[in-house]
């Protein structure tokens, strides 16, 4: 080999490993959220701009959707604790090029030593603290091994996908104000459930532009990046995960973490005004009650309604009303249970579920029971499209907001508190409101009932939305109401997504809306008979709008509600 050969060679290898932060210019010190882009190839929106930076610059690097999407949530499980994780669980969904469509289910599950009375006391009263804070609240995780899953479908190699992340970990980022508050907030709770000290904690106040470095997040990425779903679900991060489990009176074990695995499972899919709705199937509640509640107003004229009128408020209420009814007596994980799924969705139920439907008339939640059928908060969300047509759709979650509050000690991933999706007795609402029923009762190895909602939509069979949001069980009806404010409503993807909005859920009979709802509708509602009660706010929406034209048109929309932020190219 000639001398400049061999430079020309050792150049090319050094340019090939200089890190995406770097040949991206990614500055994770100085950056601001962009709340919407346009572009022509590819958008990522995602709950933090260096993440949504991260899968740019993988779409840039060659990588497709779903390398994108595997490099932003493992970036987001280092710049987003409160939510992007490892040590959690979520859905993947993905429409692909050759017009395929698939979810991958990496809820996680219950521990084998768990049972359905563990959050009981003796006379049978459920104890909230215990499935929501600290080591007992955990299941088994499943973000690692769902990632994993999802590789068969990426194009880059693995370590090229998870650098960025290992880099943010071991140099450090700038937390944000609201990120600087969560810390300064949370501080006494990361003490008390905390075996060893974490880096969430410091002596003095954290603020806006502060520096956050993970180096024992660095080490466990790094464990994963060169041993696999292995480097976490076993050896060193499994014995770290067992030895936390022992301090805190934990139950995950070794062969929990070694037995669990991903599952692809068949998509939720029906039509809606002409659009094909693609959705999650059970253990995720959301793609059953967003065609629940769509096939319920689909023929009701919601478009001649009007946004936020009275009447268009509550069709969706009353609809939302049943569908969250029959949520908490029929749906849980259809590996261990029967769910009529078939029934649930099906025109003749639906028609039925409405018929005492009244307008103008509040319904309420006594009356309203589940249909009759006979048969033997804290989350997060990114959006991706790239330029070969592939979407991705990734809802992941440590259930409340910083999980169960509780690090791995060594490890430095937080884990969840799953747990709680759960129904921890019968009738007994959990964090978010909601009840449920023996469908949901806890057993090993089981998947807990989910609201996540990660959705895509086809016109003409083409991607034209993805969208996705957290917010526990508002994530369904804000996801609605982001479809019925595009489809129906025609308004702008930047409008669908930050205009007001509201939930109905069943348990608790009132309509919660946000501070900045239309007064002369709450008042219209009230006179109907509503409870209206108002929140600070619903969700954090990631939406991307794909037009097909003489030219290509992506429009990427971060909810004005967080520190989203849209990337595009």
């Amino acid at each position: 080999m000639k001398f400049k050969d061999l430079v020309g060679l050792i150049t090319m290898v050094l340019y090939l490993n200089v890190s995406i932060v770097e040949a991206q210019k990614i500055d994770p010190f100085h950056y601001q959220p962009q709340k919407k882009v346009t572009c022509t190839q590819g958008a990522v929106a995602s709950a933090n701009t260096l993440a949504s930076k991260v899968g740019v610059s993988i779409l840039q690097k060659g990588g497709n959707a779903i390398d994108a999407a595997i490099a932003t949530q493992l970036a987001l499980a280092v710049v987003y604790p409160g939510a992007g994780n490892i040590g959690g669980g979520g859905f993947m969904l993905a429409h692909l090029k050759n017009g395929k469509n698939i979810s991958i289910d990496y809820r996680e599950t219950a521990p084998s030593h768990s049972n359905k009375d563990m959050y009981l006391d003796k006379e049978g009263n459920p104890r909230l603290n215990l499935s929501q804070d600290g080591h007992l609240a955990s299941g088994t995780p499943g973000s690692v091994a769902g990632i994993f899953a999802a590789m068969k479908y990426a194009l880059l190699p693995f370590k090229t996908l998870i650098q960025p992340a290992i880099e943010l970990a071991e140099k450090g980022f700038s937390i944000t104000a609201n990120q600087a508050d969560d810390f300064n907030e949370l501080k006494n709770e990361f003490i008390q459930l905390n075996t060893s000290p974490t880096v969430f904690v410091k002596t003095t106040p954290w603020k806006a532009g502060d520096t956050l470095i993970q180096k024992d997040l660095a080490n466990t990425l790094k464990r994963i990046r060169d041993k696999g779903a292995k480097g976490f679900y076993e050896g060193i991060t499994a014995k770290l995960i067992i030895a936390e489990m022992a301090k805190g009176k934990g139950i995950i074990t070794g062969d929990d973490l070694k037995k669990y695995s991903a599952k692809e499972r068949t998509p939720i899919e029906f039509d809606y005004q002409s659009h094909h709705i693609i959705s999650m199937p059970l253990p995720s509640s959301g793609g059953i009650i967003l065609q629940q509640v769509l096939k319920m107003i689909e023929h009701k004229n919601i478009g001649e309604m009007k946004f936020q009128s009275a009447a268009s408020v509550q069709l969706l209420t009353e609809a939302e009303r049943r569908a969250f009814a029959d949520r908490a007596q029929y749906l849980g994980d259809g590996d261990f249970v029967k769910v009529p799924v078939k029934t649930l969705i099906s025109e003749e139920y639906l028609k039925e579920r409405m018929k005492d439907y009244q307008p103008g008339i509040a319904g309420n939640s006594q009356s309203t029971k589940q249909g009759y059928i006979k048969e033997s908060d804290e989350t997060t969300h990114l959006s991706i499209i790239d330029a070969e047509g592939n979407a991705v759709a990734i809802t992941t979650t440590l259930n409340g907001s910083y999980g169960s509050r509780t690090v791995v000690s060594g490890a430095g991933f937080l884990l969840n508190n799953e747990m709680d999706d759960f129904s921890v007795k019968p009738g007994i609402p959990n964090m978010y409101g909601a009840v449920g029923a023996e469908a949901n009762a806890i057993f090993p190895g089981k998947r807990m009932l989910s609201s996540m909602t990660p959705t895509i939509v086809l016109k003409n069979n083409q991607p034209y939305l993805v969208v996705g949001t957290p917010g526990g069980t508002t994530i369904p009806t804000s996801i609605i109401q982001s479809l019925v404010n595009m489809i129906d409503f025609k308004m702008s993807p930047e409008d669908a997504v930050n205009l007001p909005k509201f939930h109905h859920q069943w348990l608790p009979d009132e309509i919660r809306v946000e501070k900045d709802f239309n007064p002369g509708t709450i008042q219209q509602l009230e006179a109907m008979g509503y409870k209206v009660v108002k929140k600070e706010s619903i969700g954090q929406v990631e939406l991307i709008e794909i037009n097909f034209g003489k030219t290509r048109k992506i429009t990427a929309i971060a909810d004005k509600r967080g520190d989203n932020g849209a990337e595009g190219y």
